[in-house]
């Protein structure tokens, strides 16, 4: 399917069923048409999914355990039902790998940057929410990134730190930037909203963790691949990768329209050694600049085509309650569609970032990120996207990597979205970098209408399914950043394998290797 944002065409993701794993969130219904089918006492004794996660979302592992044992011992359950109450015992796991701190554990990290922090203010700031902590079965367990999270969320705490500690670090373009004007006289010269290009070259890697699987065993890896897309990354030339073994299967790239698109790789695992999958590619990124007139902005059309990015889609952008009280107080009675879509991009920007918990652990992000008092950037863009969808505005997900020119040597995960503002278009929106700080509209508003050339995205849309199809429970139910693995034994989380990722810039007309790996027919 073919849209236009700004001039530029654009060729949308072909969207997929959602995540079977994601579902886990919505088997209740499913789990209510079966109990009629149920014997008895076994249909007394089942309770829905929904009633697990949230027993498991307020800390109360055990009951929530003894619940998904009764649950999976009724052999008349549906598989699907199944699978889903055993991601939520695979969820508290997860939930247990972040909140691996106690009390003194915490304020011990804390004391390294405040050797004097006091029991009171360390009591002070945790009642306050600003030191995450999850009531576990009774007892506090801290979120393993919250200490350092503290300096982020807290002025006071940031003022009591000893003297000479360094300062958080943001990336070079989250703050105005020579980059920034460059793109906006650039945009203003030639009239195009697709500016400023750069060719970079790019390594990932994915390293699975020595004797993390039996000898033997094969491994199978994806890791994230751009696809192209018109004005915004194109020119996606494979330069190589891992070297395989005989008998093993090559590489695959996914199709131009798979949503999270990625290679496929597979290797046996050998005893004492880490498995390594490695691909390199170049591509040619734009940045983008659409100046909108405020005035020119017309109401969404009534296209079949936008549905989608209007609905609601459980569990992560979900129309609650309390998301159309928040709603209400900042739109107020505005029915222009640009400005409800910036009062409510300034609102979400004002949430402070900070360190994420893994988002297969949290049951609805974007009530996690109106509620949390801070969020990462996928959680922002969550909210902003369920907020706008709530306004009768179309809005979608975007997300992959960030970098740097050579001599900063920055790189990153990072999540933004786009916006559909008519006759516009699709236009681009980054609310975690927000608004910058410069009194001209176009440099102060870049990122609403505009991106930088220093991101390559991986992914149009969230809680898509991978290509080929992966069969244990994703480490990521909702994004694809630094990728995946699995063995025959089941998945491979986070704490099994590491991630890595280099880039280079290359002149614009440097030379394009030939050859390929073939994509998914």
């Amino acid at each position: 399917m073919t849209t236009h944002r700004g001039s530029v065409a654009v060729d949308l993701p072909v969207r997929k069923p959602p995540l079977h794993c994601c579902a886990a969130w919505r088997a209740a219904a499913c789990l209510l048409l079966a109990l009629p089918l149920l014997g008895g006492s076994a249909a007394a004794a089942v309770v829905p999914v929904q009633t697990v996660v949230e027993r498991i979302d307020r800390g109360d592992f055990a009951a929530a355990e003894q619940q998904i044992a009764a649950a999976l011992q009724d052999e008349t359950l549906p598989l699907p039902v199944r699978e889903d109450y055993a991601f939520q015992r695979e969820r508290m796991h997860r939930i247990r790998l972040d909140f691996t701190l106690d009390a003194a554990a915490a304020s011990a990290q804390i004391r390294r940057q405040i050797p004097d922090l006091g029991e009171a203010e360390f009591a002070r700031w945790d009642a306050a929410g600003l030191i995450e902590h999850l009531d576990i079965d009774g007892q506090r367990r801290y979120f393993k990134r919250a200490p350092a999270n503290l300096f982020r969320l807290s002025a006071q705490a940031r003022a009591r730190r000893s003297p000479g500690m360094p300062l958080p670090v943001d990336g070079p373009y989250e703050r105005l930037a020579p980059h920034h004007r460059e793109v906006i006289r650039a945009s203003r010269a030639s009239g195009a909203t697709s500016v400023a290009p750069r060719r970079v070259e790019v390594t990932q890697s994915l390293t699975v963790k020595a004797d993390a699987v039996p000898a033997g065993a094969p491994i199978r890896a994806w890791i994230p691949y751009p696809r192209a897309i018109a004005g915004q990354q194109e020119d996606i030339t494979w330069i190589g990768g891992t070297q395989w073994i005989d008998g093993i299967d090559g590489a695959v790239i996914a199709p131009e329209s798979a949503p999270q698109r990625t290679v496929h790789m597979m290797q046996p695992a050998v005893a004492g050694t880490p498995t390594r999958f490695e691909i390199r590619y170049a591509v040619t990124v734009y940045a983008r600049h659409i100046a909108i007139d405020p005035d020119k902005v017309l109401p969404t059309p009534d296209d079949p085509a936008l549905q989608p990015y209007l609905a609601e889609r459980a569990p992560h952008v979900v129309f609650t309650p309390a998301l159309r009280a928040f709603s209400q107080r900042v739109v107020g009675n505005e029915t222009h569609p640009y400005r409800i879509a910036q009062k409510l991009f300034d609102a979400v920007d004002q949430i402070p970032w900070a360190g994420a918990r893994e988002y297969s652990t949290l049951s609805n992000i974007s009530d996690y990120a109106l509620h949390a008092g801070h969020a990462d950037c996928g959680q922002q863009t969550l909210l902003l996207i369920a907020l706008l969808r709530l306004n009768g505005i179309p809005a979608r997900w975007q997300s992959g990597m960030v970098y740097s020119d050579d001599a900063v040597g920055y790189t990153n995960l990072h999540d933004w979205g786009a916006v559909y503002l008519a006759p516009y278009g699709w236009v681009p929106m980054d609310v975690t970098t927000g608004r910058l700080d410069s009194p001209q509209p176009a440099l102060r508003d870049f990122y609403f209408g505009g991106l930088d050339a220093y991101r390559i995205a991986f992914n149009d849309d969230f809680q898509q399914p991978l290509m080929p199809e992966k069969h244990a429970p994703r480490s990521d139910t909702v994004d694809s950043q630094r990728g995946e693995a699995e063995w025959p034994g089941g998945n491979l989380y986070f704490d099994q394998w590491q991630y890595d990722v280099q880039t280079r810039l290359v002149p614009l007309d440097a030379a394009r290797p030939s050859g390929g790996i073939p994509p998914i027919p």
